[in-house]
């Protein structure tokens, strides 16, 4: 597949209320396609945060949204802009970084999470310092290409994430 020069086309989705902020690199062409984020039918993304809230997979844009505003969970991705073949994340070329301050300062964010190891290196190399005081844990893609993970070990390695959110919001645990 030939490299081509992407700008995200999605917005980020937070509200005042969200917690953490979840990080990809920048939308695969069949998320672009749909229009929302991890919306390739074989990407894991969904399956594990409504497992790790004990919920059923939350389905369709609208029905995605409101889960993620209800949790608390900010989405968006690392990248503004970059050459890529495909969904191919190593193939990642010129980066350009988006403008992660505009949902802190929104957000009361306490935590960052990034799926997967190229979403974590170009956080560590653009988003870092614009959220200086968040911590900062990196996660497992959920992609299809990271064929090694289980649902379950993949809802486990997301766990940290739940506990943020729960010691945000005590009664929630």
């Amino acid at each position: 597949m030939e490299a081509a020069r992407i700008v995200h086309p999605l917005e980020p989705l937070y509200t005042e209320r969200s917690r953490v902020l979840v990080l990809g690199t920048m939308p695969s062409p069949r998320s672009r396609e749909v229009g929302f984020y991890y919306g390739h039918p074989q990407n894991r993304f969904w399956k594990v945060l409504g497992a790790l809230f004990g919920e059923s997979e939350p389905l369709g844009i609208e029905g995605r949204t409101a889960f993620l505003h209800a949790h608390g969970i900010a989405l968006w991705d690392v990248l503004a802009s970059c050459t890529i073949a495909g969904a191919s994340d190593a193939s990642i070329a010129d980066p350009v970084p988006n403008d992660l301050a505009r949902i802190a300062a929104v957000a009361p964010l306490e935590a960052v999470f990034t799926t997967g190891g190229k979403a974590t290196a170009l956080y560590q190399r653009f988003g870092a310092s614009q959220l200086p005081r968040v911590a900062h844990t990196g996660l497992p893609s959920t992609s299809p290409a990271n064929a090694r993970m289980r649902l379950d070990d993949l809802v486990e390695a997301y766990r940290p994430l739940r506990d943020v959110l729960d010691a945000a919001n005590p009664a929630r645990a």
